[in-house]
C-alpha cells in the first residue's frame, strides 16, 4: 500500500513514496520485501526486526519515516554503520570484555589441576570439578538476567558491576585455603561479574554490524581465545615463583586495566527502551522453532565442550607427557581457537552461518572420538588440542550471530541471554560427570571422551534440525 509523504522542502504538493510491501485484498499490508544481498533472503527478522510503529527514515535520500503496521515496521540494514572508527571502537571494547571474561574461563583446566594436586588434594576430581563448573555456570547463568538489564538500560552500569565483581572475586581468591572459599569466591562472585562484562561487551557489537555480523563477533570472540592462551601461561609460571596469592593478585590487575578501556569504548548504538520484567520474555522465543532448536543445539553440544579444557592436562600426565609440555596445552588449544573464531566468521557471512556451525561442530566430534578418544602419546594429544581449538572456537563466536540472524534486533540481548542460559545448565554439570565417569573408570578416560564425543554429535544434530526448519534440506546460503 502506498503512503503519501511530505517532501523535506515543505512543498504543498505530495509525493507517493515507494511501496513498503504488498497489500491484502482487504488494503492491510502484508510483508516487506527483503533487502537483495541479505545473507538469508526467507527470514524477515534480519532485514525488519522489529514490530515497531515506525519505519527509521532514510535521511541520506530525502526520505521521512513511513507508517507502516505494526507487523512490517523495523530498522533496514542500511541504518548499521557496518564498521567505521565508532563502531570497531565497540568490537575492541567488546574483545577485551571476552578476554577478560571468557578469556578467563578458558583456563579453569589449570584450576582443576592446581585445586586437585595442590590446596584440594583430599578431594576427589569429581567433587573439584564443581569450582570450573559452578564458574563456567554462573557465567552463562547471569544471560537472562544481564541481557534484559542491557536491553533496558545500556551497558555502562553492567559494565561498571561486573568489572568490580571480578576483580574482587579474584583477590577473595588469591586469600581462600578452604573448599567452600575457593567455590564462593572464584565460583560465585568472580564468575557473576565475568558474566556482567560477558553480556553486554557482546550483545553491543550486533547493533553495530549487519553484513559483516560474523565477523565482527569472531574478531571479538578472539579476545577470550588470547586470554585462554596467556592466563594459562600467566598462572603456570607466576605460581612457582610468587605464590598462588600475588598470581591470582597480579591477574586481577591484569583484568582492572583492560575493563577501564573496556568501559570507556564498549556503547550501544540504540537508545535503550526501558520495559517490564516480563518472564514470559524469556520463554516466548521458544515458540520459535529455529531458535528452539538452536537453544537445544547449544544444550548438548555445551555438555562436552569444556571436558578437553579441563581433562586434557590430566589425561596427557597420565600417559607419560611431562609437566612441563602439559602446562602448555591449553595455551595451544586457545591459540588455535583464535583462527578458530576469526576465520569462521569471514567465511560464515559468504557461505551461511548455519552451514559454518555445523561444519565446525561435526568437526568437533570427529576429532575428539576419532583423535581424542584413541591417543596416548604426546603427538595426537598436542594435534588434537590444535584441532578442537579451531573447531570449538568457532562455536562461540558463530552463536550469536545465528541468535541475531533470527532475532528483532532489541531482543537480541534478551534471546542472547535465553540462549546462554540453556548453556549455563550443561556447563554445570558436563564436567563433574566427566569427573564421575572417570571415576567410574577406575581413572581411565575413555568414558569421558566417549560422552564428549556423543553429545557433540547430539548438538550437531538439533543444529542440523534448525537450519531444516527455516529451509529444509536445500543446498543454499543461510
Amino acid at each position: 500500500m502506498a503512503h503519501e509523504l511530505e517532501t523535506p522542502s515543505g512543498s504543498q504538493g505530495k509525493e507517493k513514496a515507494l511501496e513498503a510491501g504488498k497489500s491484502s485484498p482487504n488494503g492491510t499490508q502484508q510483508t516487506l520485501d527483503l533487502e537483495p544481498g541479505s545473507q538469508n533472503m526467507e527470514t524477515e527478522a534480519n532485514i525488519f526486526p522489529e514490530g515497531e510503529a515506525e519505519a527509521e527514515a532514510d535521511l541520506e535520500k530525502n526520505g521521512a519515516a513511513p507508517k507502516l503496521t505494526p507487523a512490517a515496521g523495523g530498522i533496514n540494514p542500511a541504518d548499521f554503520p557496518d564498521g567505521g572508527f565508532e563502531a570497531w571502537l565497540v568490537v575492541l571494547g567488546g574483545w577485551l570484555c571476552l578476554f577478560c571474561s571468557f578469556g578467563w574461563i578458558n583456563c579453569i583446566g589449570v584450576f582443576q589441576d592446581y585445586y586437585q594436586t595442590h590446596p584440594l588434594s583430599q578431594y576427589s576430581s569429581s567433587t573439584v570439578s564443581w569450582i570450573p563448573s559452578m564458574e563456567v555456570f554462573m557465567m552463562f547463568l547471569g544471560g537472562p538476567v544481564f541481557g534484559k538489564l542491557f536491553d533496558n538500560y545500556g551497558p555502562r552500569y553492567l559494565l561498571l558491576t561486573g568489572s568490580f565483581f571480578h576483580v574482587f572475586g579474584l583477590m577473595m581468591t588469591s586469600l581462600s585455603t578452604q573448599y567452600y572459599q575457593f567455590f564462593l569466591a572464584q565460583g560465585v562472585v568472580s564468575a557473576l561479574g565475568a558474566s556482567a562484562i560477558f553480556y553486554p561487551g557482546m550483545s553491543c557489537v550486533g547493533q553495530w554490524f549487519f553484513k559483516n555480523r560474523a565477523a565482527a563477533y569472531g574478531i571479538m570472540a578472539s579476545g577470550s581465545s588470547l586470554g585462554g592462551v596467556i592466563f594459562p601461561i600467566m598462572v603456570t609460571k607466576l605460581i612457582p615463583q610468587i605464590g598462588f596469592p600475588w598470581t591470582m593478585r597480579a591477574a586481577a590487575f591484569m583484568i582492572l586495566g583492560m575493563m577501564v578501556i573496556a568501559n570507556l569504548t564498549v556503547k550501544a548504538r540504540l537508545a535503550p527502551k526501558p520495559k517490564p520484567l516480563v518472564l514470559m520474555e524469556f520463554v516466548r522465543p521458544l515458540r520459535q522453532p529455529a531458535y528452539a532448536l538452536i537453544c537445544v543445539a547449544a544444550f548438548t553440544f555445551f555438555f562436552g565442550t569444556f571436558l578437553p579444557f579441563n581433562f586434557v592436562i590430566l589425561q596427557a600426565q597420565k600417559n607419560g607427557m611431562s609437566t612441563n609440555l602439559s602446562d602448555y596445552l591449553l595455551a595451544i588449544l586457545n591459540g588455535a581457537s583464535i583462527f578458530g573464531r576469526i576465520l569462521p566468521g569471514f567465511i560464515a557471512d559468504r557461505v551461511g552461518r548455519f552451514n559454518v556451525m555445523i561444519a565446525t561442530s561435526a568437526f568437533s566430534a570427529i576429532i575428539v572420538l576419532g583423535l581424542w578418544l584413541p591417543s596416548s602419546s604426546n603427538a595426537p594429544i598436542i594435534v588434537f588440542c590444535a584441532l578442537y581449538g579451531f573447531s570449538s572456537g568457532a562455536f562461540v563466536s558463530l552463536s550469536p550471530s545465528l541468535i541475531a540472524q533470527i532475532s528483532p534486533i532489541r531482543e537480541i540481548g534478551v534471546r542472547t541471554g535465553t540462549f546462554f542460559f540453556c548453556v549455563a545448565l550443561a556447563g554445570l554439570t558436563g564436567s563433574p560427570i566427566g569427573g564421575a565417569l572417570l571415576s567410574q573408570d577406575n581413572g581411565e578416560f575413555r568414558y569421558l571422551q566417549i560422552f564428549c564425543g556423543v553429545t557433540m554429535v547430539a548438538g550437531t544434530i538439533f543444529f542440523v534440525a534448525s537450519r531444516w526448519v527455516q529451509c529444509g534440506f536445500k543446498l543454499k546460503i543461510i
